[in-house]
């Protein structure tokens, strides 16, 4: 008996324990959607901190976060450009958020997303965060962010719609076509490529607009760069890795001038890079070698083609043994050696034509010679985020204090200061090397 009564008290306290645990569960989930409600799309600039922030991430599958400072001028001129673009971005079949962080105050999360420069503009797509490098003026930053929150193939039943489909996607990223084709064939691409590129299908066009876009028979995947005046059309297979390929080749122009954005680009694209070195790019018999290098392009489409001027971008140049007679052509595969051509090593006389196919025989021949880079790492040169000056009046300052603490020991043996530069952020900031001028990659430390 008393067994059976023990036994009727053990199951009385587990009831009161699941309803004590839902109780708190309920409670939690209140709490929880009550947080949620407190963000609202109301078109204006949200202000997160570190007790907010995971929050706003997990609430709104597109949030731009700016990690700002308040002595920051280049953060100044940006903030009034993010006033403006938030309402238009908030307005979206799918909102984007604008946010913004004090990351001088909030350092801790500054520290979690390795902001060392400002302002840093981080995208986060349902949570996973990636670096905005786009334009920063509001007309052009909405209509850059808009391809995030549209559908990853837009589908197209007229001619207006693919005018308007085209029109509004501006020239910030290339813009696959499928005329006649299933959206299925290409929704794989279009999700996996889609940061990189606008996808569609148009279900119901004219002629008109086959002769516009010039194919003459369906199904055809077509590919525009208006940023760089190309098209290209593609016939099929219409099997996953020939479509890949097409689609990989056609984000990267014919011949691509060298930035900071198209050098990742390039490297994340995995093809060899014929690299064009002049000593100013914007020179007339430069534009004339720059079409070559398109129609030698348009044969090696196994191979990248980039070019870059001296005079546009010389600590990227230098690496490159800019001493030599300019210009002159590389091989290069995105790390800190590169080829140089035996018989080729720069472009003389006046058939150039022939001097870039003799180029890339002797390069396919194997008549080639490895040579180290004679400047900073590519990886350096990507990662670089604040002067080199900066980095000497640290190493002085750590100097000096260990000379203080030496002294003031008599001599005595010190405790050695860790060093806080790291060694591959040891370079001179993006922003120097593009431009005076306010662009998209202009930060201060």
């Amino acid at each position: 008996m008393v067994l059976g009564s023990n036994t009727r008290q053990e199951e009385k306290m587990r009831i009161r324990l699941l309803v004590v645990y839902g109780v708190l569960f309920l409670i939690h989930c209140y709490c929880a959607q009550a947080e949620t409600e407190t963000f609202s799309v109301d078109g204006k600039v949200l202000i997160l901190d570190e007790s907010n922030f995971d929050s706003a991430i997990s609430s709104f599958d597109h949030i731009l976060v700016d990690f700002y400072a308040p002595w920051c001028g280049h953060c100044k001129r940006l903030s009034p450009e993010l006033d403006a673009a938030a309402p238009a971005l908030a307005a979206l079949k799918e909102p984007i958020l604008i946010a913004k962080v004090d990351a001088d105050k909030y350092t801790r999360l500054a520290k979690k997303f390795e902001v060392d420069a400002y302002p840093t503009i981080l995208l986060f797509n349902h949570g996973v965060p990636t670096e905005y490098r786009g334009p920063r003026k509001a007309e052009l930053l909405v209509r850059y962010l808009k391809k995030f929150a549209a559908s990853d193939v837009s589908i197209l039943d007229s001619d207006s719609a693919v005018n308007t489909f085209v029109e509004e996607a501006g020239n910030f990223f290339p813009i696959y076509i499928g005329f006649g084709l299933n959206n299925s064939v290409i929704e794989k691409l279009a999700i996996k490529y889609k940061k990189n590129a606008w996808f569609s299908v148009a279900k119901d066009f004219s002629e008109d607009l086959m002769v516009l876009y010039d194919f003459d028979k369906i199904p055809t995947l077509v590919s525009l760069n208006p940023l760089y005046n190309e098209r290209n059309t593609f016939y099929g297979p219409f099997e996953e890795d020939f479509l890949e390929d097409f689609v990989k080749q056609n984000l990267i122009p014919l011949a691509v001038p060298v930035s900071h954005d198209t050098l990742k680009l390039m490297k994340a694209d995995g093809r060899k890079i014929v690299l064009t070195i002049f000593e100013d790019e914007d020179e007339e018999r430069s534009k004339d070698l720059i079409k070559l290098l398109k129609a030698a392009a348009s044969a090696n489409r196994d191979l990248i083609f980039g070019y870059v001027g001296v005079k546009q971008l010389e600590e990227f140049a230098e690496n490159f043994d800019v001493e030599t007679k300019l210009p002159k052509m590389v091989i290069w595969d995105g790390s800190d050696d590169y080829l140089s051509v035996v018989g080729s090593e720069s472009i003389e006389g006046e058939d150039e034509a022939t001097q870039i196919t003799k180029f890339l025989e002797g390069y396919r021949e194997g008549r080639t010679i490895k040579k180290e880079f004679s400047g900073p790492s590519f990886m350096k040169f990507l990662h670089r985020s604040f002067d080199i000056r900066m980095v000497y009046i640290i190493v002085f300052i750590v100097a000096l204090l260990m000379l203080v603490q030496s002294l003031s020991k008599g001599g005595a043996e010190y405790h050695q200061v860790p060093n806080q530069v790291q060694t591959d952020h040891a370079s001179s900031s993006v922003s120097e090397v593009e431009s005076k001028e306010y662009k998209p990659g202009d930060k201060e430390d």
